[in-house]
């Protein structure tokens, strides 16, 4: 039952908000793009020329915002497990960001440099249950780091979203070593009921 009355509020709120008839108004896939252009007018994490990825890309939101910012001199590579309409200015790789073959795919399109910015708006399904959620979602965010070890260059800024809980005080200790600077953000756009919060860190230290 409980289930069951937080899908109904869920769909009265999305119903009713702002930002999805905005999202829709404008041209954008996901309500979510206006919490990337809220962080992006703050921070100034997109600029043309760059090579950025959108790691949990679909429906693309975030990818537009980028393509916007980085596209026709830069390049955006959307990875999600899920297919996803293209985009112009954006490659969609579909699969698992962390397999060993996508990092590959992605280091390919690169032409073997590094990216500049990782974005991860990643989320896993939420089951309401936090002590079930909350691993999920820093083993989502422990994978990024991992990813970003790997493809992020020295100097390379990435945003990131957490949820507040077990293991998000760890995680930002061990993003502080990795980055010369750190930042906490809560975009407007985010629900006021969601603990989800946008960590930044910029100029990645190898």
């Amino acid at each position: 039952m409980a289930k069951s009355s937080s899908s109904h509020r869920w769909v009265r709120e999305h119903e009713t908000d702002p930002y999805v008839k905005l999202a829709k108004r404008s041209g954008f896939r996901s309500r979510s793009a206006f919490k990337l252009m809220e962080i992006n007018t703050r921070d100034g994490l997109l600029r043309q020329g760059m090579k950025v990825i959108d790691l949990g890309a679909a429906p693309g939101g975030w990818s537009q915002v980028a393509a916007e910012a980085v596209v026709p001199m830069g390049q955006v590579i959307a990875v999600d497990l899920l297919p996803m309409a293209p985009i112009p200015g954006v490659t969609v790789v579909e699969g698992d960001f962390s397999a060993a073959h996508t990092v590959q795919r992605v280091m390919e399109l690169l032409g073997n440099s590094k990216l500049d910015l990782i974005l991860s708006d990643l989320a896993p399904n939420l089951s309401g249950i936090r002590s079930i959620d909350q691993p999920r979602i820093m083993a989502l965010g422990d994978g990024v780091y991992r990813f970003a070890e790997q493809a992020l260059k020295h100097g390379g800024d990435l945003l990131i979203k957490l949820f507040h809980g077990d293991g998000f005080e760890a995680f930002i200790q061990c993003m502080g070593k990795s980055f010369k600077s750190l930042y906490v953000r809560k975009p407007g756009a985010s629900r006021d009921r969601s603990n989800e919060v946008y960590l930044v860190g910029r100029s990645f230290r190898h």
